[in-house]
């Protein structure tokens, strides 16, 4: 009835006046031919699927960790949430500090071993100084200046070597009362700020793996509230409560949902600084091979990989992939996380992202289940208590980094092993989810699924749909989302088997970051197992801007570079604001196992250490570039074949 008269009314309008909406006397069968199948006119109505990306950080340390503590962080908990939701707070080194545009969601994943410690060494609690370690560290950092680096330096290479006092480490280690008051706060604090619709805290812990010194860390969060996550503590690493095994890890998730009846995840990150032992091949770092048991259990537990932050970048390494211009961005591979063993080459291909995905094409074949199908974010891994990783607004690693005109001055790392340059913190990253709404559940349930993407910091948005009936008509539509939910799979998910004689064909899209830099390209990545069990990989430049032309090889010209290194300026006159294309596979072979994910690249832009220049009047670090290509990366589409 409502939409006859709608109908009526508007005809009386466009024909003059009531006597013609009388005369037009519509039946049903008439108005049926304007709703076809019962579609209201509003595209909007009913709709059901995720239409802007909540950005968020899945990574972020206070001073409740003991290493961000041990260098200067005395931001606590609620300040970080303060900071993140876009209110102005004090850094730890008393510059006042504000973000560009408050963030969505924020998980504080603070260390779960010695959480807390930090805060009772500079008090000289009795509980730390009857112990020799204790009270040296405590002497020293009270003590400030360079004796307290040394401290903080010190005292992350003994937990790292797995060398601190037991009876010292007991003390901040679940069973012991100061620790369920820890984790208690920490609870409180996350229930205090979540605000579903406007704000979501999400309740975790980074699970803190060393093995002399190889990063195995894992960031856990819950997608439940304080009744739930109040029936647990954090896991931790060191014996006789913890352990460095992920399998052990994956107990705990387990245990925790047969408990709680809640859910849980974990994410891995720095693959980068492992020493070749994030993604084994043949057997864990344990010595234990690889079975049908851990690759189920991997894949069931790690959803997702935070491919970009401060401390690199892991999609790709130039080694492994020799024919890709773009691969050697943000790359640290001196040495593991400490810097206590050198890299060799040999260790990169258990490292990386894009060569993870791969490998996991094989131990699909190999054992029934690919334990590295995960979804790709970005986030910082500060541990300012500060998500501040705009270029022009970047507080560092940690607060023995944030802005100073002396920060560059010095190493960030260094032993007889390696170093990692100061200029080498990238001010990266941020996690894009397409979830339905701001809330804890709907969040944690894109991740799940996948539909993720990261970025190094500038927030572009980015689609990327799979199926077999995308054509160029489908490009015509400001609604690019509508018709890749109607006619194929998201980010994150599996194609269908395709008909006989099809390939798939995939639909994307990006649109630059308002305030930021104007798209150079748009690729996408394919990787793929062929019948002798190889895996291969390439690039695809599938749009770009600018009318360009690719050469008879196929290689794109650069977009340019509009950076004035002086003024740690740039121009949008190169470059598009978005870009869309559909892209069918040319190399398409049903029979192989492949991923696609596409690699959004923005024109050159200044890096952080301009501003610095620019601000404080410094000189440029040797070997440090003048200008970057910022980047997003999506989830994967995976093919396996008779799926």
């Amino acid at each position: 009835m409502n939409r006859f008269l709608w109908l009526t009314t508007a005809l009386a309008v466009t024909l003059g006046g009531a006597t013609a909406a009388q005369e037009y006397q519509a039946n049903e069968g008439q108005l049926d031919t304007l709703f076809p199948d019962n579609k209201p006119y509003s595209p909007y109505v009913d709709r059901d699927f995720p239409e802007r990306p909540l950005w968020g950080d899945s990574h972020l340390h206070t001073a409740l960790s003991v290493d961000a503590g041990g260098f200067g962080n005395r931001v606590g908990l609620r300040d970080a949430y303060r900071f993140a939701r876009g209110e102005q707070i004090t850094a730890s080194s008393g510059q006042p500090v504000r973000l560009a545009r408050p963030l969505d969601w924020l998980a504080i994943t603070d260390h779960s071993d010695a959480m807390g410690m930090i805060q009772d060494i500079l008090a000289a609690e009795p509980v730390i100084t009857k112990y020799p370690q204790g009270a040296e560290w405590s002497r020293q950092m009270r003590a400030g200046g360079q004796d307290a680096v040394n401290a903080a330096l010190d005292l992350i290479g003994t937990f790292s070597q797995g060398k601190i006092d037991p009876g010292l480490l007991a003390n901040y280690s679940p069973g012991a009362r100061r620790y369920g008051t820890i984790w208690e706060d920490v609870i409180q604090a996350a229930e205090e700020f979540n605000e579903p619709g406007r704000f979501t805290a999400f309740i975790g812990f980074e699970w803190t793996s060393l093995v002399a010194g190889n990063n195995l860390h894992r960031n856990v969060i819950f997608r439940d509230g304080a009744d739930r996550a109040r029936q647990v503590l954090p896991f931790t690493t060191q014996a006789p409560v913890g352990s460095t095994d992920p399998l052990d890890l994956y107990k705990y998730l387990e245990a925790y949902e047969a408990t709680t009846k809640g859910a849980t995840m974990a994410y891995a990150h720095n693959g980068n600084l492992s020493n070749g032992i994030m993604f084994p091949m043949d057997s864990q770092y344990t010595g234990r091979p690889l079975d049908a048991f851990y690759v189920e259990q991997r894949a069931k537990w790690e959803k997702m990989y935070e491919v970009t932050q401060i401390k690199g970048d892991g999609e790709a390494h130039p080694f492994l992939s020799p024919d890709d211009e773009f691969a050697d961005y943000g790359t640290w591979d001196a040495g593991n996380l400490d810097l206590s063993e050198a890299k060799t080459k040999g260790m990169l291909s258990r490292e990386y992202a894009r060569e993870a995905l791969k490998n996991g094409l094989v131990l699909e074949q190999k054992l029934g289940t690919n334990p590295y199908k995960f979804g790709m974010i970005g986030s910082t891994d500060s541990h300012t208590s500060l998500p501040a990783i705009e270029e022009n607004n970047f507080f560092g690693k940690h607060s023995g980094y944030e802005p100073s005109a002396g920060r560059l001055t010095h190493p960030f790392m260094k032993t007889d092993k390696g170093e990692f340059r100061s200029w080498q913190q990238v001010s990266s990253g941020l996690a894009g989810v397409w979830a339905k709404d701001n809330s804890r559940e709907s969040i944690f349930d894109a991740m799940d699924r996948k539909e993720v993407f990261g970025t190094t910091g500038p927030r572009m948005v980015v689609r990327f749909f799979g199926g077999y009936d995308f054509t160029q008509a489908d490009l015509a539509t400001r609604e690019v989302a509508a018709v890749g939910y109607q006619k194929g799979v998201p980010m994150g998910s599996d194609l269908t088997a395709p008909a006989d004689g099809q390939a798939p064909s995939f639909l994307v899209a990006a649109l630059r970051d308002p305030i930021g830099a104007n798209l150079d390209r748009i690729q996408i990545v394919k990787g793929w197992l062929d019948d002798n069990g190889k895996t291969h990989e390439k690039v695809y430049d599938v749009v770009w801007s600018d009318d360009r032309v690719a050469d008879a090889e196929g290689k794109l010209p650069p977009v340019g570079n509009t950076v004035d290194v002086a003024t740690a300026t740039w121009t949008n006159t190169i470059g598009a604001p978005e870009l869309v294309t559909v892209w069918q596979d040319p190399d398409f072979d049903r029979t192989h196992s492949a991923f696609y994910y596409p690699r959004v690249l923005e024109i050159p832009t200044p890096p952080w250490y301009l501003y610095d220049n620019l601000k404080y009047g410094t000189s440029l670090p040797e070997g440090a570039p003048t200008a970057q290509q910022e980047r997003a990366y999506t989830s994967p589409i995976w093919y396996t074949p008779g799926a």
